[in-house]
């Protein structure tokens, strides 16, 4: 991860949206015309700021929940947290009062390209994969730049600080520059995994003279994401790639000191022998799984053993996991001490919204008789706060950065209100959180610092402009690939 610097002086953020309705203002469109390189941020100011008066979840086991409570922020980090705060020369008082003020949540696992091709499945045997493999060809990289704009401005609005972009259909290098330039003009925390092309070859390896070439002209000292965003890569694994290949793949990942991740699979015939992994080394800090759902609760003990974590994208597991039960796997990694974490996997499986996903994880994680997971205590509000929060943080290598309100870590927080109809009236903190909230109740977003949602509305990304964009590009798409995912005649984007 590259070191926290000041992010260099850019566009001054005057503009205000169009048509929205919301008179929102948003980085200049400067910024979204870039043909390639790395360029410079947008400029958003960090403030100095008391929050006052709300209920806060610290996920810091020093500083446990305080009913009422104060954080200080300066210079994009936590100073304090305390019952009672006196305000500071020169700090804006945020009146929190009614609100829940906590961490921001962290996705661990999402293919932000696709974010646009969110409906694109449909009944009649148009499922993930078919609506996938047929339209990946067809993304240009200005859809993949439109995608993830769409995608980390729904996640913003969903209280999420911090995704990991898993890129599961690099096609080009100017594809990934086209990603890259999203993730900087849109000032999220993040992992841009670099990945494969989608339906590449078994036996051909990804495109590592890219990586080489993105690490050096995104992520070197010149750089322009001041440490919000790292680099990673993402493996096809055995599932999607010959063994030979994924190992050859692992070892040139690390050979570079690359965090990088793989799918586990989801399907019988997928599994791994993850005692032979452990033997090759490649269960190392700095690696992860996601959708490890059909291994068995000795394959869970070698995962927690070597400290690699796994994704668990719950709705993703039940809709496409045909490899036995996921509620099962998800209690048989807990018992083993996996460290556990939540993700969307894709938009066109989930919603994008980590408050569904813990609320369904909650929900189905109790023991169940006659299986192994009786006599297991059900799983908490509190620790499925922690799951989408500080594990998801030390997940992506982060937990000294972000994942909890823990002065000296940055300061990536959210304020969701509580005085709604869905919320009000809160008793029980968390359970408020995981049981009620939505992402209408996400009031205020900070992400180092800068405030990117507030009073309920974005502040820095013109709505409605990228959701013009994003029909446009999936329109063309939907065009250009044709058969059943073609737009009806006489239809517009």
């Amino acid at each position: 991860m590259t070191t926290r610097r000041r992010f260099a002086r850019g566009l001054a953020c005057i503009a205000v949206g169009a048509g929205s309705g919301l008179a929102t203002p948003f980085i200049g469109r400067a910024w979204a015309q870039g043909s390639g390189g790395a360029g410079t941020a947008p400029n958003v100011t960090r403030g100095h700021y008391l929050i006052r008066g709300g209920a806060v979840i610290t996920v810091d086991p020093a500083l446990g929940t305080l009913p009422r409570g104060d954080v200080l922020v300066r210079d994009g980090a936590i100073v304090q947290v305390a019952p009672s705060i006196d305000p500071p020369a020169g700090a804006e008082v945020i009146n929190a009062t009614d609100t829940i003020v906590m961490p921001g949540m962290i996705d661990t696992h999402y293919h932000m390209w696709s974010a646009l091709g969110r409906n694109f499945i449909a009944d009649g045997g148009v499922e993930y994969f078919q609506a996938k493999n047929a339209s990946s060809p067809h993304y240009a990289p200005e859809d993949f730049y439109n995608s993830l704009r769409l995608g980390l401005a729904e996640l913003l609005n969903n209280g999420v600080t911090t995704v990991h972009n898993w890129c599961n259909n690099t096609r080009s290098p100017a594809h990934a520059d086209a990603e890259l330039r999203a993730h900087r003009d849109l000032l999220t925390r993040a992992r841009f995994a670099y990945g494969h092309r989608d339906q590449l070859a078994g036996d051909a390896l990804i495109d590592f003279p890219d990586i080489d070439r993105v690490r050096k002209e995104w992520f070197g000292e010149s750089g322009p994401f001041g440490g919000l965003v790292h680099l990673g890569v993402n493996l096809r694994g055995i599932g999607q790639s010959t063994a030979e290949t994924f190992f050859r793949e692992s070892a040139m990942v690390k050979e570079r000191g690359i965090p990088y991740a793989t799918h586990a699979g989801q399907a019988p015939p997928n599994r791994i022998d993850i005692l032979d992994w452990e033997k090759r080394g490649i269960l190392q800090p700095g690696f992860m799984l996601a959708h490890y759902i059909n291994g068995a609760s000795p394959d869970f003990e070698v995962l927690a053993r070597n400290g690699v974590p796994n994704s668990f994208s719950t709705l993703s597991e039940f809709r496409l996991g045909n490899a036995g039960d996921p509620r099962a796997a998800l209690m048989a990694q807990r018992k083993a001490g996996v460290l556990l974490s939540l993700s969307v996997d894709a938009s066109s499986l989930g919603s994008p919204s980590l408050f569904e996903a813990m609320r369904t994880t909650w929900s189905m994680s109790i023991p169940w008789k006659g299986t192994p997971s009786e006599g297991e205590r059900p799983i908490s509000h509190a620790e499925i706060i922690r799951w989408t929060t500080l594990n998801a943080a030390k997940t992506l290598g982060l937990g000294d950065v972000t994942g909890s309100l823990t002065p000296g870590k940055r300061a990536d927080l959210i304020l969701l209100r509580v005085d709604a109809l869905n919320t009000a009236p809160m008793a029980n903190v968390e359970t408020t959180i995981v049981q009620s909230a939505t992402a209408a109740n996400v009031d205020t977003v900070l992400v180092d610092g800068r405030i990117l949602k507030r009073g309920g509305r974005l502040t820095a990304v013109d709505t409605a402009e990228i959701v013009a964009k994003a029909r446009e590009s999936a329109f063309r798409i939907r065009r250009t690939t044709g058969g059943v995912l073609a737009p009806c005649a006489g239809c517009s984007a």
